[in-house]
């Protein structure tokens, strides 16, 4: 099949080009449904003449709705996308850079997503629903799992399916909460996940950045050495990328500190711990969670991130990080590969 790809791509390119489109209108569509053709039109950067066509010839197929609301997906149009997502996948040639990157950083697996969530959102969903997927393939009996905060995450949870044949499992977050956005704090997403999973969760109520003496002084709880020790005994770790400059703005950090950072290259943040791009970390946040040292313990840590704007972020954070799972977008991961093969 994925000889009869290439060769369609060489032979008959318009095809190609036909296919990647009607994929685009139709996933675009399930994301926002239920959306309007001028909208879908003005996200996907075409005209709307171009999008009444296409739209027509998808809605004759039976791919597509059109109510008073806007246009849905149907069952069909449903299937037609899963179907097509493996083609997308082989035309654009991203086997060969997963298996580029999974050699390079050493991982147990690259899942690599056709797109680049910088220019399309619906993106960013597909890189959530990609790493539920392979989440929940690997899910066992007992399980307890330490999910880190933030956007990315969310998504993660968002499309992670119900799961009621694994029993005994358990959510915790890797770290204290952050920011101002309660949806997006890994306290919320434990308990969010652990509910889709049929599963039990545990809290952590510190606040993500403390002081030195703050962290000494709490840590002596028997209340949070009990949930830390849930955390570093954890069978798996998921957690979210950020770009350092970025990551120590939101995370409150002095003017001087991220100058100080930035002086040091910093480029990538995971956890708290900030990384230059040979995967040396440059500073780490004071606080209660997850720490570095005891990531090797767990069993599968995999790392979620997406966009061309946060190649360098991932490259810095996972060059280091062996035998672990790297779910990302097309924009990224042809980025990484041209920084990888400029040095």
């Amino acid at each position: 099949m994925e000889e009869v790809l290439k060769l369609q791509k060489r032979i008959v390119p318009e095809l190609v080009d036909l296919l990647e489109k009607r994929y685009n209108i139709l996933r675009t569509i399930y994301y926002n449904q239920p959306i309007g053709r001028r909208v879908l039109a003005n996200d996907l950067g075409i005209g709307e003449r171009i999008v009444r066509t296409e739209i027509n010839f998808l809605k004759t197929q039976g791919f597509i709705e059109i109510n008073t609301p806007g246009m849905t997906i149907t069952k069909d149009g449903e299937d037609i996308i899963d179907k097509l997502k493996d083609s997308i996948h082989e035309l654009r040639g991203l086997s060969e850079i997963e298996d580029f990157i999974k050699e390079r950083f050493k991982l147990e697996k690259a899942i690599i997503v056709p797109g680049n969530c910088d220019l399309d959102k619906t993106i960013m969903s597909e890189i959530g629903r990609a790493a539920a997927i392979y989440l929940k393939s690997i899910l066992k009996n007992d399980s307890t799992i330490a999910i880190t905060g933030g956007s990315t995450m969310k998504q993660v949870v968002d499309n992670m399916p119900r799961v009621t044949n694994i029993k005994n499992v358990l959510v915790v977050p890797a770290r204290g909460g952050m920011g101002a956005n309660v949806e997006t704090q890994a306290n919320t997403l434990s308990a969010r996940l652990a509910k889709k999973l049929d599963g039990n969760y545990k809290l952590l109520h510190i606040p993500d950045s403390l002081s030195d003496n703050a962290v000494s002084t709490i840590i002596k709880e028997k209340s949070i050495q009990d949930i830390l020790q849930f955390i570093y005994n954890a069978d798996i770790l998921i957690y979210g990328i950020g770009r350092a400059n970025k990551m120590a703005k939101r995370r409150g950090l002095s003017d001087e500190k991220i100058h100080q950072i930035e002086a040091d290259g910093g480029l990538g943040e995971a956890f708290g711990y900030y990384f230059d791009k040979k995967g040396n970390i440059v500073y780490a946040t004071p606080s209660i969670g997850i720490k570095n040292s005891e990531i090797d313990k767990i069993s599968t840590v995999i790392a979620v991130a997406g966009g061309g704007s946060k190649a360098e972020a991932i490259l810095s954070t996972e060059i280091s990080t062996h035998g672990g799972v790297l779910i990302t977008d097309e924009g990224a991961a042809k980025k990484i590969v041209e920084l990888i093969n400029g040095q």
